[in-house]
């Protein structure tokens, strides 16, 4: 029997991915590695500035993710991950290019060390997406209280949110599981996370 070794969870901000890894990885036992955000050197600044900081923000998130993956890869314990590496490069980075917040000239340099990156390790095991309406993201961004999120515009929250169904939709790397945030509240129902519970255990026993 082959053993799972790397589930990641995906989803825009605010969608609940700590919530929900935080969750799984107790009741599986799991060791879980969250987005670095607290110790993240360019967040605030990026926040107050997203066109001097993109391309910073966006290759500090991309070595992180890349250190966590190999560590994964190297190591022996089942592992559950919050946010991806594949974001970065198919929601985030694209979409600050696009609005202009992130040169042509920088955008190719990062694109071209992402798949240079990739290329050298595999995808999860298991990905779980959260998919989530605007008025949920915003309730649980409200709800969490980040004050340099509070520059955030709907506009870019809905940006972001269509760039994830459409990379969602395409998703062809390995194994994929949704989950609704807008009928499932597993942050605060212990029958909603029973049932999210429930998914993932069915999607892994179909993985081996």
């Amino acid at each position: 029997m082959e053993k799972v070794f790397h589930i990641a969870v995906a989803g825009n901000i605010g969608a609940g991915k700590t919530t929900l890894t935080t969750s799984l990885s107790k009741y599986f036992g799991w060791k879980a590695h969250y987005e670095s955000t607290e110790n993240n050197p360019y967040l605030i600044d990026f926040y107050e500035d997203m066109k001097r900081w993109a391309f910073n923000l966006q290759i500090y998130f991309l070595n992180s993710r890349y250190q966590q993956i190999l560590k994964i890869q190297q190591g022996e314990n089942t592992v559950i991950q919050d946010r991806t590496i594949y974001e970065d490069a198919f929601i985030f980075a694209p979409n600050l290019h696009e609005i202009g917040l992130m040169s042509t000239r920088d955008f190719n340099n990062y694109k071209g060390l992402f798949d240079t990156m990739t290329s050298y390790i595999s995808p999860p095991d298991l990905l779980i997406y959260i998919k989530a309406g605007i008025p949920t993201l915003v309730s649980h961004i409200q709800d969490r209280g980040r004050e340099y999120e509070g520059n955030m515009s709907l506009d870019y929250l809905k940006k972001l949110n269509k760039r994830y169904e459409d990379w969602i939709l395409s998703y062809n790397e390995g194994p994929l599981l949704v989950i609704n945030a807008d009928e499932l509240d597993f942050k605060n129902d212990p029958e909603d996370l029973g049932e999210v519970i429930d998914k993932v255990s069915s999607q892994l026993h179909g993985l081996f």
